[in-house]
């Protein structure tokens, strides 16, 4: 009878931690599908950016036409990618052409100073912070449940159950980041007289 009741322990033991790693890996899943919404969501934000910078850029730089057309030619690669994997290979040689858009820009002053031109900057810095966030996070999702995959013996609950390593987004931040453009500081208003100064 002792037997019988270890024996029953061990199974409801296994039991218990097969439903608690089902369980686990049905959240983590649901959450990495969420933060990988997030990052598509920032990524389509900054495609839709991305004509109107080159049509701004054409107004004052149309010579430049094999840049332009390199922007133009990665955008549609970047929208055409299958699979995470490709997104980060795409979405890098995006931000390559956009900042080689950007250094072009540095030789326009005219350009630079335009408010259009100043708010687009602005934009796509702003989208490549929450783009960095959302990846950040949604690679911190998919290494738990990646973890939880590949440990044992959670990976037989796993295996059972039909889930696979789910791919990082790989994308290297340094190259990934808005480039900055360095804008020409308005000049200084004239200085009022100070308080109790003689008036001619």
């Amino acid at each position: 009878m002792t037997a019988f009741w270890i024996v029953a322990g061990v199974v409801s033991l296994a039991l218990a931690y097969l439903a608690w790693t089902y369980n686990r890996l049905v959240s983590l899943n649901r959450r990495a599908d969420g933060a990988w919404s997030d990052v598509d969501v920032q990524l389509k934000r900054r495609w839709d950016l991305v004509p109107a910078l080159v049509e701004t850029v054409k107004g004052y730089a149309r010579h430049e036409s094999n840049v332009l057309e390199d922007v133009v030619k990665a955008r549609t690669e970047a929208t055409r990618a299958a699979n995470v994997p490709e997104r980060g290979a795409t979405e890098l040689g995006l931000s390559g052409a956009v900042g080689r858009l950007f250094a072009v820009a540095e030789s326009y002053p005219d350009l630079k100073a335009g408010d259009n031109f100043r708010e687009l900057h602005r934009a796509l810095v702003d989208v490549e912070d929450h783009v960095q966030y959302a990846r950040r996070y949604y690679n911190a999702v998919v290494r738990d449940l990646n973890t939880l995959i590949e440990g044992f013996p959670s990976s037989l609950a796993a295996s059972a159950a039909g889930f696979a390593p789910r791919p990082f987004f790989q994308i290297d931040e340094g190259e990934r980041s808005a480039p900055r453009v360095t804008f020409d500081a308005p000049p200084p208003s004239p200085a009022s007289p100070e308080a109790g100064e003689a008036r001619p």
